[in-house]
């Protein structure tokens, strides 16, 4: 079997996890199919297997590959989407950083991991991606994301004002430090921080949620993922940013933007006893009362 690698930090403070990984991958069996940059790293400590692949921004992943490990925290899952794509290979996340609610795998539980998608003993957990359309080129041949698409004032303090429309018909004029177009995926993270709703994965919804709005009267709006959301930006300064989860790019007011459900899903691995309440219980301690 092969299965492909990521790792984004590539600092010492992972390669412990790496090499449990090269250890397990060994063990049964698999071919890794490894993300470039990790190569120098593994051969430095001697862990690099005489038999692997590799993939990068520019070299495809291996056609055989089954599975994609990303090893670091929801971050890095979030990378992975962009090499996987319409490829339909399930992602699996190993947490080796901090919150992990993506990542919910612990890198103890490796080999317990590489057995369960051996014996097929896994469940898929498909997951709605954003679509942004532009007037302009913008993000290439990736204009997607997992969790959200968002737009921010850049190099002023000045509030920008962002023209929103659902399905052609105007919404409202958000003044805000920005905007944010969410997936059920997505609402647990950054627009959760800004006041959003936790959505469940399995909704076909979308969220809404300004960032500092100054026209208090407007607050998160859940949508129905096949609506269309255009937008037209004003400000003072001469550039905003445009982002894609992790992913940023100037733009300015003769860009149109509109963001859609893709017509591609990417899916999660769901191991033995990961669930989205489980997760959402131990992660984000849903309903626990701290005040004993």
């Amino acid at each position: 079997m092969h299965i492909a690698l990521y790792n984004r930090a590539l600092n010492l403070d992972d390669i412990s996890a790496l090499i449990q990984l090269m250890n397990s991958f060994a063990k049964h069996d698999v071919v890794p199919v490894i993300y470039h940059k990790i190569i120098p790293l593994l051969q430095e400590h001697h862990v690099l297997p005489t038999q692997f692949e590799t993939f990068s921004e520019i070299v495809d992943l291996h056609p055989k590959t089954k599975f994609l490990f990303s090893v670091g925290g929801d971050g890095t899952l979030l990378d992975t989407v962009r090499f996987v794509g319409r490829k339909n290979i399930p992602i699996l996340g190993i947490n080796i950083g901090r919150l992990g609610f993506l990542a919910s795998t612990a890198s103890g539980e490796m080999d317990f991991a590489i057995e369960s998608l051996l014996k097929g003993s896994y469940l898929l957990d498909p997951r709605t991606l954003l679509h942004l359309d532009a007037s302009k080129p913008l993000f290439s041949d990736v204009p997607f994301a997992l969790n959200e698409i968002s737009i921010h004032r850049k190099d002023s303090s000045s509030l920008i004002k962002i023209h929103t429309y659902l399905n052609g018909e105007f919404l409202c004029t958000y003044w805000a430090d920005g905007l944010i177009v969410a997936t059920p995926t997505g609402s647990t993270g950054y627009s959760l921080s800004c006041g959003g709703p936790i959505i469940f994965p399995q909704a076909n919804s979308f969220v809404i949620t300004p960032v500092a709005p100054h026209n208090l009267n407007v607050r998160p709006l859940i949508i129905s993922d096949d609506s269309i959301v255009s937008f037209e930006i004003e400000g003072r300064a001469d550039q905003f940013l445009c982002t894609l989860d992790a992913r940023s790019e100037p733009i300015d007011s003769s860009y149109s933007l509109a963001v859609k459900k893709e017509s591609f899903v990417v899916n999660l691995v769901r191991l033995e006893g990961q669930n989205f309440l489980h997760t959402l219980q131990t992660k984000l301690y849903w309903g626990v009362d701290r005040r004993n």
